[in-house]
């Protein structure tokens, strides 16, 4: 399951239970429509209450970070599961970007609020 809130950065994105592809589908969107509001839009991906992902979510994943690569500003990412983190980390490593990793939710956003204001 997936919840989306737009930010005045961009967008803040939690993820619940298992990431299918229908929830990267509404993600995508939501992303897109986010670069057509904000140049660089900055995104928050909460993976905090996530348990698992779909193969094919992870492939349309790879994809479209690929083909977007340079369409979106700074990436927080909030997890303590070393599992999640190490899956994100790999695909930044297969993408070109670069997250910044928090604990909590709530300390990504502060970090990105706080660099919007520069």
């Amino acid at each position: 399951m997936i919840s989306i809130r737009e930010q005045s950065y961009g967008l803040n994105v939690a993820l619940y239970n298992e990431f299918t592809l229908e929830d990267f589908r509404a993600l995508e969107e939501a992303l897109l429509n986010a670069k057509q509001k904000i140049h660089l839009p900055d995104v928050l991906l909460d993976l905090s209450i996530l348990k698992d992902f779909t193969v094919d979510m992870a492939v349309e994943q790879i994809k479209f970070l690929n083909a977007h690569e340079n369409d979106f500003g700074r990436i927080a990412i909030a997890t303590d599961d070393i599992w999640i983190k190490l899956a994100s980390r790999l695909s930044g490593l297969i993408t070109k970007q670069h997250p910044k990793y928090f604990d909590d939710a709530a300390e990504a956003q502060a970090w990105l609020l706080a660099s919007n204001l520069k």
